[in-house]
C-alpha cells in the first residue's frame, strides 16, 4: 500500500527578535507501504525562509507529542527519515526547532493509520528532561538527560516478558552515554500510552539516557624534583660529545675493521645515555606529569539511540536519532 500525503506548509509560529528575523515555512510529506505485516512510513520534510533559502538546522517527526526521530536538515533545507509505526492511527508532524536566522516553524499534520499485526514489537520516542531540551546543545564538559520511551507494538500476543536494551552510538569523542536502566521490561499488559497523570505502571517503560562531555583540562603540576633521574646535566655533557664523536667513527669505520666494533660499542652507550634524558617517555612522564585529557570536540553530531531484543524466534532492532551540538 502506498500512499502519498504532500501537506501544505505551515507559517512560523514564534515571537520575532533581532538574531531570527526570517520567517521560514516547514513542510511535510509521507508515503506508507506495508513492511512484513508492519507500517513503514517514509518522511520528507523540506524547510525554506521567506527569503527563499533553505533553512539550517534540525527538525523533529513527532506524532502527537512524542519525538519519534530527530533530523538535521541538509545544504538544500530537506531531511529524510524512516519510521515504523504500530498498529492505530498515528498524527505526523515536522518540527523546525529555526537556527541563528530563522524562526522556528511546524508543518500541517498527517494522519497516517498503522497496520495492525500479531508480532510483538516495539518503538523508541524521546523527550527532553529538565533542563535538557531537543535538540541538545552543549558546552564542553556539560551533561544532558533524554527520556527513551519504549513503547510496545502487538505485546497483547507475548507469552513471555520482551526485554529491550538499549545503546547510543555516533557520540563524538571523549563523550560517553549511559541509560538507567539499560533494560526494560515489556509484559502483554504493558499499555501503549500514558494519560496525563498516570503512575509508571499504567506507562510504557522509559529509562534515563544521560550524555556526558568532556571539558578541557589545565595541565597537570609536573612530578616533585627529584622523581626525573636521569636528568643531571652531566647526563648531556656525555651526550653532546659523543654524538660527535660517533659520526667521526662512523666515517672512519669504512676502512679499519676495529672502527667498526668501537662504533657499535659508542652506539650502544648512546641508546643507554638517551635512555637517561628527555628523549625517554618515561623521562619526561616522570618531568612533566601525563598530558592533559582533551576536551569534547566542537561540532554537530547525530546520535543513534538503539534498541535490541527477541520475540522468541527472531531479534528485534528499532533505533531512533537526535542531533548533539557540542560548542
Amino acid at each position: 500500500m502506498a500512499l502519498a500525503m504532500p501537506m501544505l506548509p505551515a507559517m512560523a509560529a514564534g515571537a520575532q527578535s533581532s538574531s531570527q528575523d526570517i520567517s521560514t515555512q516547514t513542510s511535510l510529506t509521507v508515503e506508507t507501504r506495508d513492511q512484513g505485516g508492519q507500517t513503514q512510513a517514509a518522511t520528507a520534510v523540506t524547510v525554506t525562509g521567506d527569503d527563499g533559502l533553505p533553512a539550517t538546522g534540525v527538525v523533529d517527526i513527532k506524532d502527537g507529542s512524542r519525538i519519534l526521530t530527530e533530523v538535521k536538515l541538509n545544504g538544500s533545507g530537506q531531511a529524510n527519515a524512516v519510521l515504523s509505526l504500530p498498529g492505530g492511527s498515528h498524527t505526523l508532524q515536522s518540527v523546525y526547532a529555526g537556527d541563528g536566522t530563522h524562526q522556528s516553524s511546524s508543518s500541517s499534520t498527517t494522519g497516517v493509520e498503522g497496520l495492525s499485526g500479531g508480532t510483538p514489537n516495539f518503538q523508541l520516542s524521546l523527550a527532553g528532561v529538565a533542563p535538557t531540551t531537543l535538540p541538545l546543545t552543549l558546552t564542553a564538559g556539560q551533561s544532558g538527560t533524554i527520556e527513551v520511551t519504549v513503547t510496545p507494538v502487538n505485546n497483547g500476543s507475548l507469552t513471555t516478558p520482551m526485554f529491550v536494551t538499549l545503546s547510543c552510538s555516533g557520540l563524538p569523542d571523549q563523550a560517553a552515554c549511559t541509560f538507567s536502566p539499560e533494560s526494560v521490561e515489556i509484559l502483554s499488559s504493558t499499555p501503549t500510552s500514558c494519560p496525563t497523570g498516570s503512575p509508571a505502571s499504567s506507562c510504557p517503560p522509559t529509562s534515563q539516557m544521560e550524555l556526558d562531555t568532556q571539558a578541557a583540562t589545565a595541565q597537570l603540576a609536573a612530578p616533585a624534583a627529584g622523581h626525573g633521574k636521569g636528568s643531571s646535566p652531566i647526563a648531556w655533557a656525555f651526550l653532546l660529545p659523543g654524538t660527535l664523536g660517533l659520526g667521526g667513527l662512523a666515517w672512519g669505520a669504512r676502512r679499519r675493521r676495529w672502527l667498526q666494533r668501537l662504533a657499535l660499542m659508542a652506539l650502544v652507550g648512546l641508546v643507554t645515555t638517551l635512555g637517561t634524558t628527555a628523549c625517554n617517555p618515561l623521562y619526561y612522564y616522570r618531568n612533566h606529569g601525563p598530558p592533559p585529557p582533551p576536551a569534547t570536540p566542537a561540532g554537530t553530531y547525530t546520535i543513534t539511540v538503539t534498541g535490541q531484543s527477541n520475540n522468541g524466534v527472531t531479534a528485534i532492532t528499532n533505533s531512533t536519532t537526535f542531533v548533539l551540538t557540542v560548542n
